[in-house]
């Protein structure tokens, strides 16, 4: 059971939150993560898969992103680089795709050998054992008395200080602020799209990599759907050999089914493909924990980083820290590390922190 009393709640379990409990806590800091899965990480998500691991949520970073760059290399979490070499293919019309010369989706992102999800892993493993604590679902925020009181699982817990490090509209919809929310920050998180939250991501694994034997990339762009982007997820060597892709989808549409991906995976790739170990469809916004009902309607991508995420609320006590609050790569993992990183800082820079 959480403590009643503690100096900081942190809400989320993914990177932001995780990374913010590690700031805190090598400062001394009381703090206390509730999350509402049964596991950490929210949207890095990894399956294992032919002795690696695929990834159902985020995938990649990048060299100029700082902070994930000295996260992977100070944990030593195996980097590779995506695959990207060979041609790509286009489906312009229902049936067989056409092949062109290079590959239009060649970006230099990493990737992790053990999985995205093997990033919230390791920011865990720097945290005291009970610190944070799984299947506890945050219902009410409100200011009582000077200090936030924090309910999860029917149970309330006081603090001086809030992180929401989880989507700002996931939190407006799910989360009873008493009103006492003021409405422009309230509104704001409302209107604010979640990254990756009316996504669908299919991951399809093989035998082997049969597109690189014919110089293909695995890229793919399609114009007919269910996917509309398809790239290599292979691991490093080629194995786990897997491809994955985004469906463009409509509001209210259905996710594809596992033969609708196999069908196209034909037609995109011939009769190699025909045949897949495995079909894994993510439907990002069926989750209850990452979207709210109608995520798909939210489209203002504006609101990301603005300024009225960078400053505390109710009172200076409440704190924003997912990755669609920062002002720097919003919607990356860099973007959720950098807003769990001024969130802290806004604390120990601006309150005193109780004992």
């Amino acid at each position: 059971m959480p403590k009643p009393n503690t100096s900081v709640v942190i809400v989320g379990a993914g990177a932001s939150g995780l990374h913010s409990a590690g700031l805190l806590q090598a400062q001394d800091v009381d703090v206390i993560v509730f999350e509402a899965r049964n596991r950490i990480g929210g949207r890095l998500l990894s399956l294992p898969a032919d002795g690696g691991h695929v990834d159902l949520g985020a995938t990649w970073f990048w060299s100029n992103e700082p902070r994930m760059t000295n996260l992977v290399e100070e944990a030593d979490l195996s980097a590779f680089a995506q695959h990207t070499a060979g041609d790509m293919v286009v489906q312009q019309a229902p049936g067989p795709a056409q092949r062109l010369d290079g590959n239009q989706f060649a970006t230099p992102a990493g990737r992790l050998a053990r999985g995205m999800q093997s990033v919230p892993e390791t920011l865990a493993s720097l945290l005291d054992n009970d610190v944070v604590h799984l299947e506890h679902i945050v219902s009410a925020i409100s200011v009582v008395d000077g200090r936030v009181q924090v309910t999860a699982n029917g149970q309330e817990v006081t603090a001086d200080h809030v992180i929401v490090a989880i989507p700002p509209a996931l939190a407006a919809s799910a989360i009873d602020f008493d009103d006492q929310l003021p409405e422009p920050i309230a509104g704001l998180a409302r209107a604010t799209p979640v990254w990756m939250g009316s996504t669908v991501k299919v991951v399809a694994t093989f035998e082997h990599a049969f597109w690189r034997d014919e110089g293909l990339a695995g890229a793919a762009f399609s114009y007919v759907g269910p996917m509309r982007e398809i790239h290599d997820m292979s691991g490093p060597d080629g194995r786990p050999a897997a491809l994955f892709g985004f469906c463009s989808l409509g509001i209210g549409d259905p996710a594809p089914t596992e033969a609708d991906v196999q069908a196209q995976l034909l037609d995109l790739y011939g009769p190699d493909a025909a045949e897949p170990l495995a079909i894994h469809i993510m439907d990002w916004r069926t989750e209850t924990f990452t979207s709210p009902k109608h995520v798909e309607a939210l489209n203002n991508y504006q609101t990301y980083g603005h300024p009225r995420f960078q400053e505390p609320t109710l009172g200076g006590r409440l704190h924003w820290a997912s990755t669609e609050t920062s002002t720097v790569a919003p919607g990356h993992i860099e973007g959720a590390l950098a807003a769990a990183e001024r969130a802290v800082q806004n604390i120990l820079n601006t309150v005193q922190v109780a004992d």
